[in-house]
């Protein structure tokens, strides 16, 4: 896990060169800065500023990620003539996870349920885990751990984890992207450079790993 962090930084840096040297050449623009005053935090300032995030991450979690797996139930159990298949291959989220799998082949995850995760991630991060655990059908840690091993490798599942901390963020972030550049093409734009550029470190850290393996 420090390892990704690591990734993740190594990436950000990157990306920031290579922006400044293409497309952002020219004199910076100042950078004004006010830093507050630092204090000793009290225990009422911490236990409230506790609540606030925790409450922030039941609303989440109660909101998106509960609709979005209700949503990845339905497209599961039922097929494009909305009828109820026991079987999940049959799926209507099977057939979108299939189409878009082969992009991912060269990851090492050539798996509808690995592709579906990713696509359900762009609304909440987090929905990645709760995806996952739908379409394994997992009813305990241990089954979920098992059923994982089915889908990845150990590279594998290194190179998925890098994709999803690099990929596109959720649509709230994306909706706070468009707002701060003004400009739905930019911030599509932003998307699809953050998107490329995990797919290119997945994609080398998969072949590389694979080829050293």
């Amino acid at each position: 896990m420090i390892t990704i962090y690591c990734i993740g930084i190594l990436v950000a840096i990157v990306s920031a060169i290579l922006l400044k040297s293409t497309i952002f050449i020219g004199e910076p623009v100042p950078f004004v800065l006010e830093l507050p005053a630092y204090r000793i935090p009290t225990l009422k300032n911490v236990y409230l500023n506790v609540l606030d995030k925790a409450k922030d991450f039941i609303h989440k979690a109660f909101t998106i990620i509960f609709m979005a797996s209700i949503v990845i139930w339905f497209l599961q159990s039922f097929n494009f003539t909305f009828d109820f298949v026991s079987d999940s291959s049959q799926s209507m989220l099977a057939t979108i996870g299939s189409f878009v799998s082969p992009i991912f082949a060269p990851l090492g995850f050539n798996d509808w349920r690995a592709s579906t995760a990713l696509m359900t991630g762009i609304t909440a991060k987090e929905s990645v885990v709760s995806t996952l655990t739908v379409l394994t059908q997992s009813s305990s840690t241990a089954a979920f751990n098992q059923a994982l091993v089915g889908i990845f490798t150990p590279l594998s599942s290194f190179t998925f984890l890098v994709f999803t901390v690099l990929y596109m963020p959720c649509i709230a972030a994306f909706a706070a992207t468009r707002r701060e550049l003004h400009s739905w093409v930019q911030a599509i734009l932003t998307v699809l450079f953050q998107t490329g550029m995990a797919y290119l470190v997945a994609l080398l850290i998969y072949q590389i790993g694979h080829f050293l393996i």
